[in-house]
C-alpha cells in the first residue's frame, strides 16, 4: 500500500503546539531529580536568525532532549543579548527608537527559532535591556562597589570618534574601530573598573580543574591572563642626560643583559612626557603612537618606529656602558612599567627595530651544540635556550642558571637606597574597564555631588532607568544631553547632583545571564538555593570566538557573585563545547580587483566533464565559484534558514547540520548534502509507516534466534553506541550509526510490512523500532513523534524515558587471543567467547604458522587461560 510522503509543514507545528500544550519543556526549580543544565551562548537580537544559530542551537537542542529522557530534571532556557550600538546605530539611521528596534527583532527571532522545535524553557525568557534584567545588574554592580571590587580612575582609552565611545583594545583592528571602521583616538578619560586582577592567580590556577573545556580555549585563557616570573630591575639615568634618576624595567629574562642594545619606553611614560616637552619632533611622535591601536594585535604587527630621546642608561652590569632610550610605537604603559630593554639577538621584535636604527646586535645565547665562534644573528632572533655567550661571568651557564645568578646578584646591589632589583609575577590581565559613552546600555547607578563626591544610588531608587524621550539626531551620548534625566538630588545632602551618564559595557550584561535564568523571577539577583543548585552549567555551547573575554568575564563575575553573598562556587561552566562554523562556497562576477558577490540562491550549478561551473539563473551568465568561507552578508553566500525550512522542515535542517561533520569543526553547506537529509527523512518515514498497522498492534519483544536476534542485535548495539555518541556530543557519529541501523531495520519492516514476518520477527521489529525512533528523537523530534504515534507508542516521545540496551545483546560474542608458541608471540586467534578448552585447542592447532612449527609432531603442552591467551609448548 503506498504511503503518504511525510509533511513536514503539517507535523512540525502540529507537535510543536502538543509540546505546549503540554508545558513539556517548563523546567521546576523543585523537581527532586538530578539536575541538568544545558544552555547555548544567548544571540544579539539582529533581526533574523542564520544557520549558525540553527548549528548552535540544534546541538544544544539534542543534548537537552537526551538528558531528559535520560531522567534529567533539565533546564534549557533562552534569552536575548540585547544592549549594544546596532541598536543605536539603527536608531541614527532609521530614525527609530533602540528600544522599538531591539524588542520587534526579537519578536522576530523568537518566531524563527519556534519554528526549529527546540525544547527551550520560553517561562524563563529575558532580555538584558528589560529593566527588569538590569534593574538585578544595578544591584549587582552597587555590591561590587561596597566589597571593593568596583573603582574608578582615569586612564587612557581607544576613543571611536565616529561611534563616539571607548573601545576595549580587542575591538581596535589595524588602528580602525571595530564597527565604525574609524581611526581610533587615544583620550584620558575617567572610567570605571572592575578588579578583575585581584583573581588573576586564581583564575589561572583554576584552568587546571576545567577539564571538559577544550584544551585550546583553555590554552588561549592562560595566555590572556599572561602571568609571567621576572625581574623589575632599576636602571640609573646619566645624569647629564634627565633630572630623573632611574627608570624601571619589568624583564623576563634578565639572562640576556649582556645583548642590551637599547632601552624602549611607552609614549606616556615620565621620561617620554619630558623628553617630549623640549623637543617638538618627540612630541609628534608620541601624538602619533597615541592615536595608534593597542591591542596586541595591532602592536604585534604594526611597523615598529622609535625616536631616541637623547637619555642614556647605565647598564646595571656594568656602569661604564651606556644605552640610549628610545620611545617606541610598540611598548604600553599598560603593561609592566612602560619600558623594556632591548636584546635584539633574542627577540624579533627588538631585532627589527634594531636593525632599522642601526643599534647593536649581539649574540648572547647560542643552541647547547653551537659553536660559540661561528654563531651569529641574522634576519631571525634566537629565542630557544641554551647556553650563554658572549656573557661575561654569565658565560658557559644553561639560560636559567644565568637567570638566577643575574638575579641574585642585583637583588644584592643597592641602588640608591633600595636593591637595584626585585624578583616579581606580573599578569598580562588587566583590570576590565566598563565604562562606555552610548545610551543603549545599562545605566551606572552612581551620583556625582560636588560637596559628597561620588555616591552609589541607593538600592532603594533602583533601577536608574533609561530614558525614553531620547534624539539621536547627532553623535554622542543622548544621556549627556537629555534636558533633565542626568539631573538629581543628592542622595546624601540633598543637593542638586548629576547622574552618571555612562553605561555598562555589553560584556557585563552577558557575564551573569545564566545566573539569573535559574531563577528569573527574583526580586534580587539570583535565588541563592536555585543558583547554586542548577550552576554550574553543565553544557555550555558557543562559538570559539568568546573564548577569551565573554568567559573569562563570567568566571571573573561568579566570583564576584560568590564574594558578595549572590552564589557559592567560583567556576560558571562545567562542560564547554565550541562549534565549528556554518561555511558555504562563495560566487561572484569578475570585476577586476573587485568581487560583484552573488547569492547561492541565484546561482545554478551542473557538471561538465567532470568540472563543476557555475551560471546566473536568470540569465545564464558564467558566475566564478570561489572559496568556501564563513557564512557572512558582505559574501553573500548565506543561506536563509527560513528558506530550508519552508522547502525540507525544521527536521532535515537540524539533520544535516548535525551530519556533515564533526561538531567542533566547520560544516560546509550544500544543497545536495541537504537533499541527502531530506531522503533520509522519507525514507525513515515511509519504512516505518508502511509497516506501522502491524507494529501498532505488536508487543515489542528482542528475538532469541535467526532474523530477529540479529535485528534486537543490531538496534540494542546501535542504542548503546549512539548512547555514547550523545555523551560525548559525536552528532555526526550518531547519524552514521542511524543510517546503519535504518539499512539493517529495511528489509525486516518491508517483510513487516507485507505481512511475510513471523511474529518473533515481528516483535523484534517492534522492539527495534521504539529504539530507532527514541535514537532519532533528539535531532528529529517532530518527525519522531509522528513515527511514535504511527507504531501506537504511548503519550509523547518528547516525555519518555530512553530505552536501556540488553547487555547480553550487545556482548561481543568473540574474542581475539594471542596464541604464542615457547612463550613468544607467533599469531592471533578470533573464535567465540564461550568456547571451550578443546575448540580452542583444535582451533590452534589448525593455524598454519603451529603447524609450520609442530612439523607433524604433536605439541608437548598447550596452556589456555580462557579469553587471555594461548601458549603452545613444542
Amino acid at each position: 500500500m503506498a504511503t503518504e510522503r511525510y509533511n513536514p509543514r503539517d507535523a512540525e507545528p502540529r507537535w510543536q503546539q502538543e509540546w505546549e500544550r503540554n508545558k513539556v519543556f517548563i523546567t521546576d526549580n523543585d523537581d527532586p531529580r538530578e539536575k541538568y543544565y544545558v544552555l547555548e551562548m544567548f544571540p544579539y537580537p539582529s533581526g533574523r536568525i542564520h544557520m549558525g544559530h540553527v548549528r548552535n542551537y540544534a546541538m544544544g537542542d539534542v543534548v537537552a532532549r537526551y538528558k531528559r529522557a535520560r531522567g534529567y530534571n533539565v533546564l534549557h532556557p533562552m534569552g536575548w543579548d540585547a544592549f549594544g550600538m546596532p541598536a543605536e546605530n539603527a536608531a541614527m539611521e532609521r530614525g527609530v527608537h533602540p528600544a522599538a528596534w531591539t524588542y520587534q527583532n526579537i519578536a522576530s527571532m523568537k518566531a524563527q527559532l519556534k519554528v526549529m522545535g527546540l525544547s527551550l524553557d520560553w517561562s524563563r525568557e529575558f532580555a538584558t535591556c528589560d529593566v527588569e534584567y538590569y534593574q538585578r545588574q544595578q544591584h549587582l554592580f552597587l555590591d561590587f562597589l561596597e566589597k571593593g571590587l568596583v573603582y574608578r580612575k582615569q586612564s587612557k582609552v581607544n576613543w571611536d570618534p565616529v561611534d563616539n565611545t571607548v573601545l576595549a583594545n580587542e575591538q581596535v583592528i589595524d588602528g580602525r574601530g571595530w564597527r565604525s571602521g574609524a581611526l581610533v583616538e587615544q583620550r584620558e578619560l575617567t572610567q570605571w573598573f572592575f578588579r578583575i586582577t585581584d583573581f588573576s592567580q586564581e583564575l589561572l590556577d583554576s584552568l587546571d580543574t576545567l577539564d571538559h573545556w577544550p584544551e585550546k580555549v583553555r590554552l588561549m585563557q592562560k595566555n590572556w591572563i599572561g602571568r609571567s616570573e621576572g625581574l623589575t630591575i632599576r636602571w640609573e639615568i646619566v645624569s647629564s642626560t634627565s633630572d630623573i634618576a632611574e627608570v624601571s624595567v619589568y624583564t623576563t629574562r634578565p639572562d640576556t643583559l649582556f645583548g642590551a642594545s637599547f632601552l624602549a619606553i611607552a609614549a606616556d611614560h615620565p621620561l617620554a612626557r619630558q623628553a617630549a616637552a623640549s623637543s617638538s619632533e618627540i612630541n609628534a611622535f608620541c601624538e602619533e603612537c597615541r592615536r595608534a591601536g593597542t591591542s596586541l594585535a595591532a602592536l604585534e604587527t604594526a611597523e615598529k618606529k622609535g625616536i631616541d630621546t637623547g637619555i642614556r642608561v647605565k647598564h646595571p652590569l656594568d656602569p661604564t656602558w651606556e644605552l640610549p632610550v628610545y620611545i617606541a610605537n610598540f611598548v604600553l604603559m599598560d603593561y609592566g612599567t612602560g619600558a623594556i630593554f632591548g636584546c635584539p639577538s633574542g627577540d624579533q621584535r627588538d631585532l627589527d627595530f634594531a636593525r632599522r636604527y642601526d643599534l647593536p646586535v649581539v649574540p648572547v645565547v647560542m643552541p647547547k651544540d653551537g659553536d660559540a665562534a661561528a654563531f651569529t644573528i641574522g634576519s631571525e632572533a634566537y629565542v630557544g635556550d641554551g647556553v650563554m655567550i658572549n656573557s661575561g661571568f654569565l658565560n658557559g651557564l644553561s639560560t636559567s642558571e644565568a637567570f638566577e645568578k643575574v638575579a641574585s646578584l642585583l637583588e644584592g646591589r643597592v641602588l640608591g637606597d633600595a636593591p637595584q632589583a626585585e624578583r616579581k609575577v606580573n599578569f598580562r590581565l588587566r583590570d576590565w574597564g566598563i565604562s562606555r559613552q552610548r545610551y543603549w546600555g545599562c545605566p551606572i547607578p552612581v551620583i556625582h555631588c560636588e560637596d559628597c563626591g561620588v555616591l552609589p544610588v541607593p538600592k532603594a531608587d533602583l533601577p536608574v532607568k533609561l530614558p525614553d524621550d531620547v534624539t539621536f539626531d547627532r553623535p554622542g551620548n543622548p544621556l549627556d544631553r537629555h534636558p533633565s534625566w542626568r539631573h538629581v538630588a543628592c542622595p546624601r545632602c540633598g543637593k542638586d547632583a548629576r547622574r552618571e551618564t555612562d553605561t555598562m559595557d555589553t560584556f557585563v550584561d552577558s557575564s551573569w545571564y545564566f545566573a539569573r535564568f535559574t531563577a528569573p523571577w527574583e526580586d534580587n539577583p539570583t535565588d541563592p538555593k536555585a543558583v547554586n543548585n542548577w550552576l554550574p552549567v553543565d553544557q555550555y555551547i558557543g562559538g570559539i570566538e568568546h573564548a577569551i573575554l565573554h568567559l573569562l568575564y563570567s568566571r571573573f563575575f561568579t566570583r564576584a557573585m560568590k564574594a558578595t553573598g549572590h552564589a557559592d562556587l567560583d567556576e560558571p561552566f562545567k562542560g564547554l563545547f565550541t562549534q565549528g562554523m556554518v561555511v558555504h562556497e562563495t560566487y561572484s562576477r569578475a570585476d577586476g580587483q573587485q568581487r560583484d558577490w552573488v547569492t547561492p540562491a541565484e546561482v545554478m550549478i551542473v557538471e561538465i566533464d567532470g568540472k563543476r561551473q557555475a551560471s546566473l539563473i536568470e540569465t545564464g551568465e558564467p558566475i566564478i565559484i570561489g572559496a568556501i568561507e564563513k557564512m557572512s552578508k558582505s559574501r553573500k553566500n548565506v543561506v536563509d534558514p527560513d528558506d530550508i525550512i519552508a522547502s525540507y522542515g525544521a527536521d532535515t535542517a537540524r539533520f544535516f547540520v548535525l551530519s556533515d561533520s564533526p561538531p567542533d569543526r566547520d560544516v560546509i553547506w550544500s544543497e545536495a548534502g541537504v537533499e541527502g537529509a531530506h531522503r533520509f527523512v522519507q525514507r525513515l518515514w515511509r519504512l516505518i509507516s508502511e509497516a506501522s498497522a502491524t507494529l501498532k498492534e505488536a508487543n515489542a519483544k528482542t528475538g532469541a534466534k535467526g532474523p530477529a536476534l540479529a535485528v534486537s542485535q543490531a538496534a540494542h548495539k546501535t542504542l548503546k553506541a549512539v548512547q555514547a555518541d550523545y555523551d560525548k556530543l559525536a552528532f555526526n557519529k550518531a547519524v552514521a550509526r542511524l543510517y546503519e541501523l535504518v539499512n539493517a531495520l529495511s528489509a525486516p519492516l518491508s517483510q513487516v510490512a507485507d505481512g511475510t514476518a513471523d511474529t518473533s520477527l515481528v516483535e523484534a521489529v517492534k522492539d527495534a523500532t521504539t529504539i530507532l525512533v527514541h535514537l532519532v528523537a533528539p535531532m528529529m523530534p517532530h518527525l519522531a513523534e509522528e513515527c511514535w504515534r504511527a507504531i501506537g507508542g504511548a503519550g509523547l516521545v518528547a516525555q519518555a524515558p530512553w530505552p536501556i540496551y540488553d547487555e547480553a545483546l550487545v556482548a561481543e560474542n568473540e574474542v581475539t587471543m594471542p596464541v604464542q608458541i615457547n612463550g613468544k608471540k607467533r599469531s592471533d586467534l578470533t573464535i567465540a567467547r564461550d568456547a571451550d578448552q578443546i575448540t580452542i585447542e583444535n582451533a590452534v592447532l589448525d593455524l598454519d604458522v603451529v603447524k609450520a612449527a609442530l612439523n607433524g609432531m604433536r605439541p608437548k603442552k598447550i596452556v589456555v587461560v580462557p579469553q587471555r591467551i594461548v601458549n603452545v609448548v613444542v
